[in-house]
């Protein structure tokens, strides 16, 4: 009588195969997921900052009041973005003195009425920066109301590069020209 042998199973040759594919897969995986989270925060940072010098430029369009609740004034000057590589800053302000540029501690307005020239500090992304500013730093967009007027600090097109600090080959370009358009590069 012949036996068969009904034997099912894996071998442990087969199971280390198997594991060895599942981690080298895995590996792959979570390299570029990692890479792919990082080019996405590079992305988002490009979109808003661009969205942020649209909201200026809205804001001298819509001739925006500013002040405390009592005294509301449209600055003289419109409103601006103003940027900085070292130390990193960018700043959403009011032109109140019509300089076109951002001057920390600026007040506006009369006393007792008075109020910062800064509306809002922007912060980019973790591990996105200012990597560099055309045609210089600090650079200073403003909107003068209503059509809006530009004024670019220096030039009649500004250029702000981001980048990633852990790969600085991976950039973003935004540009502003003389007439508004803000474009993502």
């Amino acid at each position: 009588m012949k036996q068969f042998s009904n034997k099912k199973g894996f071998t442990l040759v087969e199971i280390v195969v198997v594991f060895f594919i599942i981690i080298l897969l895995s590996a792959i995986i979570l390299t570029n997921y990692q890479a792919g989270g990082q080019q996405f925060a590079l992305q988002r940072s490009a979109n808003k900052l661009s969205q942020d010098i649209r909201r200026a430029q809205e804001m001298a369009m819509s001739v925006k009041e500013v002040g405390p609740s009592g005294a509301k004034i449209v600055p003289e000057g419109g409103y601006g973005i103003y940027f900085k590589t070292s130390p990193q800053k960018i700043i959403i302000f009011n032109d109140c003195n019509n300089n076109q540029q951002y001057t920390p501690g600026n007040v506006c307005g009369t006393p007792p009425d008075k109020f910062p020239e800064k509306i809002e500090d922007i912060n980019l992304e973790s591990g996105v920066r200012i990597e560099n500013l055309s045609p210089s730093t600090p650079l200073h967009i403003t909107f003068k109301p209503p059509d809006p007027t530009i004024s670019i600090s220096d030039g009649d097109q500004a250029i702000i590069t981001l980048t990633l600090e852990a790969d600085p080959s991976k950039t973003k370009t935004i540009k502003v020209n003389k007439v508004g358009l803000v474009e993502i590069e």
